[in-house]
């Protein structure tokens, strides 16, 4: 009797056609619901942090100079010492998440930042307004971005990946609507009441979030030298790459703006004359504008050369930061919300998925974190810095015009990033 052939065993593969890795810390599929339960999850995380961490900061600034009386320094200085933590700590985040994984790292940091969030509420002197403000810091950085954009890229296609890293920063967008929520708050309650109750939320998503977003086998013993996929990029080969470098050093020149903009906004639009809940209500503007960009970018980084999108929004943003200084009236600061929001909303889905293109999943987290060191150092020291030179020069004219500059920069470093050559598939050591 002949035997029939077998069929040879086909190897698993990705969502992206590639081999599927299997290493311990891989997702258990790829299939079915599961990508948009994780992209869902990580899209509420930037929501409830973003409101007190990001877009609600300078609004929490205004509140505590308006009781404290406090110099402009360092009220907005705060922002540059509470991204000392995330800026020391930016590498070994993302270490960490891809050693011990998204989920541990969303709990544990979201319980730290609410918590903190909560203490804060009881501040009395600078030297407890800078520890509490330090410890909230290092909570949404540790249990945030990083870990939230990990996810989404080991769980998500490329063919997809810039489209699903949208629906993250559309969660930053919506906190943006929240915020007049809170300043408003501010001024029936009181912000440290308020702050109580925001605090409270966060402590409340952070175990529905972790959950969502589990699924990391059990450690196999046995695979004691996993593969990595083909195209996955180890830490030591992405950052000999020129393509890294340019994709950190353009974020960074960048971002200068967007740490001035969170710290300062609400105080500079009040000293234009404007009340906190007007000044407070540019901020729904820029997040409506960044909340319909967002898919805009992922749509276009799905179907180009993201260099380009890149480039485009980046020379929006710096249009805006030239603007701002000149917002003297409502309508111009509303018109530089939405200039602002379209740049900076095509922008983050676009920049965050080229990386995941470029060097792939496995070490995605560690590689963020080492190419976003450039990234926190300049945002650590600018808010402080704007906020010196304010009180030397009573104006913040000259620093927004040099913050345009740094973007207009950005924008042309970011062309040099070309998809670097791909690596084998191979064995680590």
């Amino acid at each position: 009797m002949t035997t029939p052939p077998v069929a040879p065993t086909q190897a698993p593969v990705s969502a992206d056609g590639q081999p599927a890795s299997t290493h311990p810390g891989a997702p258990i599929q790829r299939a079915g619901r599961r990508p948009a339960v994780v992209t869902t999850a990580a899209s509420v995380n930037q929501a409830v942090t973003s409101v007190p961490g990001q877009h609600g900061s300078s609004a929490i600034f205004a509140a505590v100079e308006g009781e404290f009386g406090w110099s402009r320094d360092l009220v907005a200085g705060v922002a540059s010492f509470g991204r000392v933590g995330g800026t020391l700590l930016g590498p070994l985040e993302g270490w960490l998440t891809d050693r011990f994984g998204a989920p541990l790292m969303l709990l544990l940091g979201m319980l730290l930042g609410g918590a903190a969030l909560i203490v804060f509420s009881r501040i009395e002197t600078p030297v407890s307004y800078y520890a509490a403000y330090f410890v909230m810091s290092l909570g949404f950085s540790i249990g945030g971005f990083t870990p939230a954009m990990s996810a989404v890229n080991s769980w998500v296609s490329s063919q997809r990946r810039a489209t699903a890293m949208a629906f993250v920063f559309a969660g930053q967008s919506v906190a943006a609507f929240l915020v007049p929520l809170m300043a408003l708050g501010f001024t029936v309650f009181g912000w440290r009441a308020t702050l109580v109750v925001v605090g409270l939320i966060i402590m409340l998503c952070a175990l529905p979030v972790s959950l969502a977003i589990r699924g990391r086998p059990p450690k196999d013993a046995s695979a004691r030298a996993p593969a990595y996929a083909a195209g996955d990029f180890t830490v030591r080969e992405a950052v000999r790459t020129r393509a890294f470098w340019a994709i950190a050093t353009s974020h960074m020149l960048v971002n200068l703006s967007n740490a001035a903009v969170s710290a300062h906004l609400v105080l500079h639009l009040k000293d234009e004359g404007m009340s906190l809940s007007q000044a407070s209500s540019v901020l729904p503007v820029m997040g409506a504008t960044a909340f319909a960009a967002h898919f805009l970018g992922g749509y276009m980084g799905d179907r180009m050369d993201k260099r380009i999108p890149a480039f485009g929004a980046m020379l929006l943003q710096a249009s805006a930061v030239a603007l701002l200084p000149f917002a003297h009236t409502y309508a111009l600061a509303m018109l530089f919300g939405a200039m602002w929001g379209m740049g900076v909303g095509v922008r983050f889905p676009v920049l965050h998925a080229m990386r995941g293109d470029y060097f792939g999943r496995r070490k995605y987290g560690t590689i963020l974190g080492l190419s976003s060191l450039p990234l926190a150092i300049g945002m650590t020291v600018t808010p402080w810095l704007v906020g010196r030179i304010y009180v030397a020069q009573d104006t913040y004219m000259w620093t927004f015009l040099a913050l345009a500059a740094f973007c207009l920069a950005g924008s042309f470093v970011v062309l040099l990033a070309r998809r670097p050559e791909r690596p084998s598939l191979r064995t680590p050591n």
